[in-house]
């Protein structure tokens, strides 16, 4: 009864957390705020609705929820970390790409190439860490369902999308 009850909260918050995520906008900002705020508010319902998504889909205990997400939570920070290095160095790579000597442009390679190994031990550091936290079987479902997050929040933002040429 009380696992059934769980799941039954943890649903009904997923299910609101998606829609007042799916009820915000997706135009530009409101002229009375800035930028980087409202960019601020999209990430914080995405990162509700993950949250909600992953629980209900791992079908996490209290205990397992309680171990699993600041594991998850310092995983998830360190990559994001990551990945903007990854994005920043990218766009001064692309803004700069016809002043590039061959060397730097090898150098652009080489740096991605590390991220990617950066990235993959990240993963692996983690894989590990997961393991601890939770059965073996919550932890492949976990990157399956990180997947499938991924693919629910594509089909959302395409949705919302104005057809091209209007």
């Amino acid at each position: 009864m009380k696992n059934s009850t769980l799941k039954t909260i943890l649903l009904l918050a997923f299910i609101s957390l998606t829609g007042i995520a799916l009820s915000q906008p997706m135009g530009p900002p409101p002229k009375d705020k800035p930028k980087g705020e409202h960019q601020g508010d999209k990430k914080d319902n995405i990162e509700s609705m993950k949250i909600a998504f992953l629980t209900t889909k791992l079908d996490l205990t209290p205990e397992e929820a309680q171990k699993f997400w600041p594991v998850y939570n310092q995983y998830n920070d360190k990559l994001q970390e990551l990945r903007k290095k990854r994005r920043q160095d990218e766009r001064e790579a692309k803004k700069n790409f016809d002043e590039l000597s061959d060397k730097e442009v090898e150098q652009a390679i080489d740096n991605d190439l590390a991220f990617r190994q950066k990235e993959l031990d990240l993963q692996k550091e983690y894989n590990t860490k997961f393991k601890s936290v939770l059965p073996i079987k919550k932890v492949s479902k976990l990157y399956a369902t990180e997947e499938q997050f991924k693919r629910v929040l594509l089909d959302k933002l395409k949705d919302k999308q104005p057809p091209v040429g209007n």
